[in-house]
């Protein structure tokens, strides 16, 4: 039964491997810089543990002159959503592409999001890695879509 165990796990575990490598803890991401990225849509996935968009970002990315005064949406939990957009700064990564890592679905139900599809322009307020290694992540805590603002820290108050 061992042996039979073993061989199971010896022929499972491998395409299990990239599955528990690709998700990260939030403590991994860098909280005290927030970015901001905009860029059109590449290919979403709209499944948990959270949903996530691969965006192309343009090479002339330039923060915007409104940012610091959008208007932002009202979250259950507490969030500095003016103090962020107010320290948001590019990335110093110059990546073309980059996941942005949205809420659980559930979340995103909540806030009436539907699936995000490819071609669409998006922005982003959140935060990359801390040693700025591997893949470019961002994860997002307010996501601007069609002219809306969606918080995703927590669901709408």
């Amino acid at each position: 039964m061992k042996r039979r165990s073993l061989m199971f796990a010896a022929v499972t575990l491998p395409g299990a491997m990239p599955f528990a490598w690709a998700h990260h803890g939030w403590s991994s991401f860098d909280q005290d810089r927030p970015l901001y990225l905009e860029g059109k849509v590449v290919s979403s996935r709209w499944q948990n543990p959270h949903a996530e968009l691969m965006i192309e970002v343009p090479a002339d990315l330039r923060l915007p002159a409104d940012l610091p005064k959008r208007a932002l949406p009202a979250q259950s939990a507490p969030v500095d959503g003016p103090g962020l957009l107010a320290k948001a700064a590019l990335p110093r990564r110059k990546d073309r592409q980059w996941e942005l890592e949205l809420a659980p679905l559930t979340r995103m139900e909540a806030w009436q999001v539907r699936e995000i599809k490819p071609g669409t322009l998006v922005s982003a307020i959140g935060f990359g890695t801390k040693e700025e290694k591997g893949d470019a992540v961002m994860r997002v805590e307010y996501l601007f879509v069609d002219g809306k603002a969606y918080g995703l820290r927590s669901s709408p108050a």
